[in-house]
């Protein structure tokens, strides 16, 4: 592994990225040897410096548990991050443009937890019984690491590029929908983007739930709870810019809408 005070003095540099609102170069230009286990030691480091500060954590982002994701970034693994509250917007936001390094827009389907989820043997039905409702959920990307030529190492590190998300449409228990065909149709400026369905994550959106959670007992850690879970884009992800209307249509589970600003 990266000795301890390099790992603490990136993910320093993560965080003066993202109060300044730019890039720093790729930790795999630098650092050839890093590791994945590497880039989750710097992501914790910097979580906990947020924690210190006041942040509070509600819950985590799987990243790249679709095709279409991973063939957009050129990475064959999902990865994760953490959620903070003071990244949550609600349906019809109008959401700061300049809160963000660069703005993608991407299709999800987001788990809000009634119990505890722990690995090592978590499996699909194991997070269906524990999950209160699923929502319809926006997630928006944001990069505090040069984008060209990131490595998984690259982007685990940056928080698996999780810049905020916006929930909204109609929360459904999961066994009031098949969670497998949950359509999506997401505009941009009145203009359709991207389409795609949920069966895109892992053949099935609360694969990527049971995936965390086996990872997370490899680090001695657990779902609670009241978390909410990003469980992945279906859809590629949609650059955004400043004035941009976005909406995302989800058939029988409602639409969401926001406006960067």
């Amino acid at each position: 592994m990266l000795p301890a005070e390099t790992i603490t003095a990136i993910a320093e540099e993560l965080a003066g990225a993202g109060r300044a609102r730019n890039l720093i170069p790729r930790i795999t230009a630098r650092y050839p040897d890093a590791t994945v286990e590497d880039s989750y030691a710097i992501q914790g480091v910097w979580r906990d410096r947020n924690l210190s500060a006041g942040r509070r954590l509600v819950g985590r982002k799987i990243g790249l548990t679709s095709k279409a994701m991973q063939a957009a970034t050129g990475i064959s693994e999902p990865d994760y991050g953490v959620i903070f509250n003071d990244t949550v917007w609600e349906n019809g936001a109008l959401i700061p443009f300049d809160a963000f390094s660069n703005v993608r827009v991407e299709v999800e389907i987001a788990f809000v937890l009634s119990a505890p989820l722990a690995g090592p043997n978590c499996t699909l039905i194991d997070v269906l019984r524990a999950t209160e409702y699923v929502t319809p959920a926006l997630e928006i990307l944001n990069s505090r690491i040069e984008l060209e030529g990131r490595t998984i190492v690259d982007t685990i590190a940056d928080n698996a590029a999780y810049g905020g998300m916006i929930l909204g449409g109609t929360p459904r228990r999961p066994d009031e929908v098949d969670l497998r065909w949950i359509p999506a149709m997401l505009y941009r400026n009145e203009s359709i983007e991207e389409t795609g369905v949920s069966g895109g994550i892992l053949n099935h959106p609360a694969t990527g739930v049971a995936w965390l959670a086996n990872k997370f007992h490899q680090h001695g850690a657990r779902l609670e709870a009241g978390e909410i879970i990003l469980a992945g884009s279906f859809t590629r992800p949609v650059w955004v810019s400043r004035g941009d209307t976005v909406l995302c249509d989800y058939g029988s589970m409602g639409t969401i809408s926001c406006r960067f600003v």
